[in-house]
């Protein structure tokens, strides 16, 4: 009965990873003069998922004169205040609109020919544009847009390590157990690219900011804004998910070691 006690801490894991895939991971806000506690109580917040970005400002939309046109949208706040240092589009994954014809994080430009002048389109005169979105970001948005089909296979993976018995299918409940350094890893390296790519449209306003490391955990400084990033409830979940995988590993080894 005992070499079977790591089906339970699996399934456990197993349904902490679904959870996971639901619940917002990691929280950023600015805090800042301009944005007082009692119209911004969390700042200018955006909460992040496996599968996009999202508007954090709850307790803003809550309020009746404020929720009109949107105006409760820190996400399209945190996207203007990022675009006045140069900083490119949040990647916005499943949570992009579907109204829009293409990503909103996709950047434009005019097409222009050898000698530097705009290019006309001569069937409506209008400029002809041109996709320069990085295909980092495009990248991203693949990744978040396709997480489902990711955590499905971090619980199919779950699964086959619950029902087999074989040691090298241990890997198995390995993968779905790292979930939240799978996003640390991510978070972190985007984090740093959009700190060190701060050339849109010529680098806004604050064109000499210098290429920076935005905070990835506690507090920190960008021009006149304080900045949070702390994880959120989802990736305590993940981390859940971690522990109870791991022993579940850890205890299916030893059931393995006795049955030899």
């Amino acid at each position: 009965m005992k070499s079977k006690t790591y089906i339970i801490f699996a399934i456990i894991g197993v349904i902490f990873v679904g959870i996971t895939y639901f619940t917002p991971i990691w929280g950023v806000a600015l805090q800042s003069i301009q944005y007082p506690k009692s119209m911004y109580p969390k700042g200018i917040r955006i909460n992040f998922k496996f599968n996009g970005v999202y508007n954090g400002c709850e307790g803003v939309k809550e309020r009746e004169e404020l929720a009109t046109n949107e105006g409760a949208d820190c996400l399209m706040e945190m996207n203007a205040i990022n675009h006045y240092i140069g900083m490119y589009p949040i990647v916005q994954g499943r949570n992009n609109p579907p109204s829009l014809d293409h990503p909103s994080f996709y950047v434009f430009d005019t097409q222009r020919d050898a000698e530097g002048h705009d290019v006309y389109d001569p069937a409506t005169g209008q400029k002809i544009k041109i996709d320069v979105t990085p295909t980092t970001l495009k990248v991203l948005n693949t990744i978040m847009t396709y997480s489902p089909y990711i955590f499905v296979l971090f619980i199919l993976l779950g699964l086959y390590f619950i029902a087999t018995p074989k040691k090298l299918n241990l890997v198995a409940g390995l993968i779905p157990a790292l979930v939240p350094f799978y996003f640390l890893f991510v978070y972190m390296y985007y984090l740093y690219w959009y700190g060190h790519n701060l050339g849109l449209h010529g680098g806004g306003a604050f064109a000499g900011i210098k290429p920076f490391m935005p905070t990835v955990f506690g507090e920190g400084k960008v021009a006149q804004f304080t900045t949070e990033s702390y994880p959120y409830y989802g990736f305590y979940v993940a981390l859940g998910a971690f522990v109870f995988m791991i022993l579940a590993i850890l205890l299916k080894r030893k059931s393995l070691r006795t049955k030899l």
